[in-house]
This record gives structure tokens, sequence and C-alpha cells, in this order.
């Protein structure tokens, strides 16, 4: 949502994708892979090279939830190294692309709002995992708003749109995610790219993309968490530092231009195999996609 789409990007009805010519399948989602393709893909087509785009960590276990994707045949491209480690990927081989992210040109960090900023969507309604209750309790010790969708039910400014919302972020003293478990947040590296101090939870690949006193702060505990709210709304020297940190780390990391070009590499490298078998139809496993 906000991108306009490019001009070899094109949508078509379900009903026709069968008699399309393609190089190669991209599934994003368990429906996607174990129904769709077979309702809207021919026989032949199945046989393509394919790839499993997979968002998430795993949900049921974090260490020993098997992927759904079994085949040595499909390349599953990860998100995050921590989503990788963490799945169990069996004979499938996986490869990690990380985010790509832009920003309006122009739009900088100016922290002059002594608040933090948390940007979730539908946060009441998606519980501990998402940080629901990390949220409420940072609340109370600290000036926190919250963006996204359906945040006016805990009390949010409501939902802002792409495009505007990176002008009323950057206003903002620092952007909190209080995030337990997910993949790392998109919004994180917007804010990072921006210039934003980021503070959040010491979990996931958060850890790997927060440096403390770099570019932010990341804790496990709630406290600590606190302290480093406080030190930053005390100090706007201190966050614009740390902000600086963000915006050079994101550079360098989640450059689009970095982003497009790994992907390319993953496309050429599965479109170049030759597909000699059938596709055999996956077998319903205890993994969440």
């Amino acid at each position: 949502p906000g991108f306009a789409w490019p001009p070899n990007l094109h949508e078509v009805p379900a009903e026709e994708v069968s008699r399309l010519p393609f190089d190669c399948v991209l599934f994003q989602s368990r429906r996607n892979y174990l129904e769709d393709q077979f309702e809207i893909l021919t026989e032949v087509q199945r046989q393509l090279p394919r790839v499993y785009l997979e968002h998430d960590p795993p949900r049921e276990h974090p260490t020993d939830t098997r992927h759904i994707v079994d085949d040595p045949a499909v390349v599953l491209v990860h998100v995050t190294a921590f989503n990788d480690l963490m799945w169990d990927s069996g004979r499938t081989p996986t490869r990690v692309v990380e985010h790509g992210v832009t920003v309006p040109d122009g739009v900088r960090y100016t922290g002059e709002l002594e608040r933090g900023l948390v940007v979730v969507n539908g946060l009441a309604r998606r519980g501990r995992r998402l940080g629901a209750d990390i949220f409420a309790r940072m609340r109370q010790e600290v000036p926190l708003d919250l963006v996204g969708m359906l945040s006016e039910e805990l009390g949010g400014l409501g939902e802002v749109g792409h495009g505007a919302l990176p002008e009323l972020e950057v206003r903002y003293r620092f952007f909190f995610n209080p995030i337990r478990y997910t993949s790392l947040g998109l919004a994180v590296c917007e804010a990072m790219m921006l210039g934003m101090p980021v503070v959040g939870l010491a979990t996931t690949e958060m850890p790997a993309v927060v440096e403390n006193g770099v570019s932010g702060f990341v804790e496990t505990s709630a406290a600590r968490l606190v302290d480093r709210m406080r030190d930053l709304l005390a100090d706007p020297v201190l966050a614009r530092r740390l902000g600086e940190g963000a915006r050079h780390a994101a550079r360098e990391r989640f450059d689009i231009r970095r982003f497009a070009a790994a992907w390319d590499r993953v496309i050429r490298e599965v479109a170049g195999r030759r597909v000699t078998a059938a596709a055999a139809e996956p077998a319903l496993r205890g993994g969440a996609a």
C-alpha cells in the first residue's frame, strides 16, 4: 500500500493464470502452497521452478516446527537470519533476503516531540506476541503514541496512510517496537532509514539490527527499556546521535537496490534450474507458514 506498481508488474484474474507462460512460481502463504497451486496452476506449471517466501518465524514451537515445504526442488526464502535459524526446513534449501525499504527524499528526523511512537496494526487484538501488554505497561511510565489500523481501541491516533507516516513519525523523539515475537517489522527498518533512534525488545532479529548506544537500545528488561526511553527524552543530542547511527545502519542493510539485487540472484538461480519431475502434492504437516 502506498506504492505505485511498476510497468512490469501485472495483475491477472486467477482463471487466466493457466493460459499464461511463466519462468517460475512464487508462493507467499500456506494456502498458496497447499491449496491454490492445485486449483489455479496446471500440472505443467506446477513443475516450474518454485520459490516459497516465508515472512514469519515459526508459531507452534520456536525450534521444533517443521516447515510445510518439504521439497529439495523448492527454494525457501526467509526475510531474516533468525527465521532461517528457527524453522526446521528439513531437506528444503534456504536463502535469506533481508528487507529493503525506501523513504521520501527530504524527510529526516527532527525529534522535537518529547514522546515515543509505536506503529503496529491491530495491536489490541493481537495480544502478547505483538506486545499489547508491553505497550500498556510502558505507556504508564513514558509518553507514547500509537498509530496503525484499529489503534483507537487502545487510545491511539488511528490509521495513518503510508505516504503520510514518515512526516508524522520523524517529529517523535524515538521509535518504540513492543513486539515480542515476529519477523523484523518494516516499520522498524523505515524508522531507522528516516534517522529515528529505535528502542525495542532484544528478541528475534532485533539485537542483530539495533546496536545499543549506536542506533538505539534493545533490552529484555522492561525496566531498563523505560530507563533508556527516559534518557532519550531528556537528551535530544543523544537521540540525534543514535538516530544518525540508525540511518547509517539502515542504508547499509536495508537499501532497496541491495534488496532488488538479492532477489534478482534468487530468481535467476531458481529459474535457471531444469525441473524434470512433476511436483508432488505437499502433505499437510504441523508447521505454520
